[in-house]
Order: structure tokens, then sequence, then C-alpha cells
């Protein structure tokens, strides 16, 4: 609703609040969704499955980038925009379709009927209670070094690829697309291999990778197609990387606060990611700038790598009512008042 209002903006200020209310929305569709596959798949295939639907984020990422260029090219400049984002409500309103026919899983409702009995739930801070605090800490940090660092990289690669590397207009689309293309294969790369090397392991695979690429991009001598080209692995690692964080953080948050467990963890990770491109634009000011995001991508990724040897392995897991899934540093009496 806010994506399209944001069409109707007037100036900069009103701009501004609609996308924050927009973004209040994104931030809880993500853990919702990753929640109710997490909750619904076996744990056998939980990987794959939270995964491959997050895979539909790089299909609609291509599909945005080629509506865009469609509309900048053929409706005048000052309302091709404004077009663009009210284009934005097609998707929700196909997602409260499909919502009609959804059950909750039966998790949820084995869960809700135990906090019914027991005569109370998991309040606003749970998430911060002994047994699961550490595990909220440790998740948040990983999500900041895997959505927020990349995030940020994806944030400042335009700029680089036009200042530093003079890329053209025409070259630039091309390489938008074969990064999207290539975060479609990675997600689904490691949304498979979450369930076979186990979720740490995958992390860290994903996350050396993406650093080697990083600095590919910004050290090696590349220019015109060969740079283009680099979108691909690019887009692979860094940001399919993504997928295994809903079946991760589904594993590891009890089942009475998994929704706000992930939500927190995930949105604090994109938030930080904020910080990040603040801190990548700083350094810019005092070295080059292909310096600055590798030294950020380097620290960021650093941060991801040493919180999955922190984190429990989690593959496999059964989830249960109530408790849910135990985290490795905690014991079930410690989660007892979750």
């Amino acid at each position: 609703m806010f994506t399209f209002i944001a069409g109707f903006a007037q100036n900069f200020d009103q701009l501004i609040v609609v996308r924050v209310l927009q973004g209040l929305g994104f931030g809880g569709e993500w853990a919702a969704g990753a929640v109710l596959m997490g909750e619904i798949i076996r744990p056998a295939h939980r990987g794959k499955a939270v995964g491959s639907v997050q895979s539909g984020f790089g299909v609609g990422w291509s599909l945005a980038s080629i509506i865009a260029g469609v509309v900048l090219a053929h409706v005048p400049a000052e309302y091709n925009w404004r077009v663009l984002l009210m284009i934005g409500v097609l998707p929700a309103l196909l997602v409260l379709w499909l919502r009609r026919t959804i059950e909750e899983p039966e998790l949820y409702k084995q869960t809700r009927a135990v906090i019914a009995a027991e005569g109370r739930g998991p309040g606003l801070g749970a998430i911060f209670e002994p047994g699961v605090r550490g595990i909220t800490v440790k998740a948040s940090l990983l999500a900041f070094g895997v959505v927020g660092v990349g995030g940020a990289i994806v944030n400042w690669l335009p700029t680089f690829m036009k200042t530093v590397r003079e890329l053209s207009p025409s070259a630039s689309g091309y390489y938008l697309f074969l990064v999207t293309g290539g975060s479609f294969f990675g997600f689904l790369a490691s949304a498979y291999l979450a369930d076979v090397l186990g979720r740490r392991r995958t992390f860290q695979l994903f996350l050396a990778c993406s650093w080697l690429v990083t600095i590919g991009y910004m050290f090696l001598p590349l220019s015109g197609w060969g740079l283009v080209l680099m979108g691909v692995p690019f887009g692979f690692f860094t940001i399919g990387n993504y997928a295994t964080l809903g079946p991760f953080f589904t594993e590891l948050f009890p089942t009475a606060v998994r929704g706000s467990g992930q939500s927190f963890a995930y949105n604090f990770g994109k938030a930080a990611g904020a910080l990040a491109v603040t801190c990548i634009g700083i350094l810019a000011q005092w070295i080059t700038l292909a310096e600055a995001i590798g030294l950020i991508a380097l620290l960021g990724y650093s941060v991801a790598i040493v919180i999955t040897l922190l984190l429990p392995e989690t593959k496999g897991m059964h989830l249960k009512p109530g408790v849910g899934a135990v985290p490795a540093t905690a014991t079930p009496s410690n989660l007892s008042a979750v």
C-alpha cells in the first residue's frame, strides 16, 4: 500500500516518510514467510524448500529491472519513477489472494494450545531472556555479516562501476540483470547445500567466496564485458547466501518466539547494513573507494564466519511445539518460561 502511495509524493520529506512505512511491512514479510515455510517442511528438506522460496527474490528483482527499463525508456522523466512505484502494488495484491487458502502450520496451532493451557505466553522481550538471548545476539550478527554487508556492497557497486570503472549506462543494465540472474541460482545452490553440507559450512563457503569475488571486483584489472560478467558470481555468492538464513533461524529459535526472533535478527542485519553503507562512504574520503568496500567486506564477512563457529549446527533438527528447537547453548529448563 505504501509503495503505491509513494508514487504520489510531492517532496523528498513525504517520500522518506512513506518509504519508511513501506519498510515496516517489507521487513515483516520475510520473517512471516520464512517461519511459515520452516514449520511446514520436513527437516530433511527444510533448507531446500525455504531457500528455494527465497529464490523468488531473484526472479522479482530481474522482473523489476526489466520493467524499469521499459518504463524509463517510454515514460517522461517527471512521471516514470511514480509509475514504477505504483506498479509495486501488484505483487502485494497477488499475496493477499494467495493467502486466502493458506492455513497455519500444525506446529503453530499446537504451540498456541500449549500457551493457552499454561495461561500465559512469551512477552515482547522473550528473545532476550536467558537461554535465548545468546542465540538472538549471534543470529543478529550473522545477519549483519550476510545481509547487511552484502547489501551495503550492492548499494555501492553502481557508483564504483560508474565513477571508477567508467562502465557505460547500457552495460550497467546488463550488469544488473546478470547479478540478479546469478543470485537466483545462488539461492537454489545454497538452499541445496544447506541440507547436504549443513547450515554452518554452507555459510562459511559462500562467505569466503563472497570475499574473493568482491576483491576481484575491486582490484583485478577488469573492464568491459569481463567486468559485467563478474556480476554472475557476485550475485551467486554474495546475495545467494541469504537463502540459508531462513532455515537456520527457524531451527535456532524456540517455537513460541520463532517469528519475533527471526524477524529481529534478520532486520537488525538489514538495519546495521545502513551503518556499513555509511562507513564505506566515510572511509572513501581517506582511502580509495575500492579499498573502502574491500575493507568493510572483509570485516563483515569475518564477523559472520566467526559467528558460524559459535552457533550450533541445526541440519535435520525436528521442531517441537511450545519450547521448539532448543539452542545448543541452552537447556530445556532455561526455556521453560518461553
